[in-house]
């Protein structure tokens, strides 16, 4: 006897409105603290600032000296600072409270390996670094005294690993393209530590490309 399995998926949608308020260029990373919106352009050296109640731009940008191309940004809450993805380059630290106080806070290149660095995500005071391709990896900080704490090596048949962040069970979700079943195929899939070994055990969401 063949049992037939059916999957019904039902789609639910919210009406949502979207006003645009300033065309600020080709944003690369946004993030929020204290009902201020900072933003990071494609090819900029400033950030900007917008009210986030308004969405109105500030009167005061932030000008990182030496930055080159930002990829993303967030925020660590714990510490108030901005932590900023320098394409191929470094990651910038800047404080919310005191502009001037910055820093190009980690470089990518060291004497022992040379990373990339695209996405960015912040657990508590953890920061986790992706790194696209070649090859493509998660290393997690310590924001406190930016020590290495652990990099997360995917498996061979991950190809490009488009971002990553920890949920607070300690385990890793990542967006990525390559899979067991297909070099080509996107997937979002969830990393699960057992006794030390990292394991791809889930795969949420595979999309097939055209």
């Amino acid at each position: 006897m063949t049992e037939n399995i059916v999957e019904t998926v039902v789609n639910i949608y919210d009406s949502v409105k979207c006003v645009m308020s300033y065309v600020v260029g080709k944003v690369r990373g946004m993030t929020v603290l204290d009902k201020i919106m900072y933003v990071v352009c494609l090819e900029s050296s400033t950030i900007l600032l917008y009210n986030t109640d308004t969405y109105s731009p500030l009167d005061v940008v932030i000008n990182v000296t030496g930055m080159k191309r930002p990829e993303d940004m967030v925020v660590c809450r714990d510490d108030r600072q901005l932590y900023v993805a320098d394409w191929n380059y470094c990651i910038w630290r800047v404080s919310a409270d005191d502009h001037s106080d910055q820093e190009k806070w980690l470089p990518t290149e060291s004497t022992t390996e040379t990373f990339r660095v695209t996405k960015l995500s912040v657990m508590s005071r953890c920061l986790l670094v992706t790194s696209y391709w070649d090859p493509p990896s998660l290393h997690e900080y310590s924001t406190t005294d930016r020590q290495l704490l652990r990099v997360i090596q995917l498996p061979g048949y991950v190809k490009y690993l488009y971002h990553g962040v920890e949920t607070t069970r300690g385990t890793f979700v990542i967006g990525h393209r390559g899979t067991s079943q297909n070099k080509w195929q996107y997937a979002v899939s969830e990393l699960i530590r057992f006794c030390n070994v990292l394991v791809m055990a889930i795969a949420i969401m595979l999309i097939m490309p055209n």
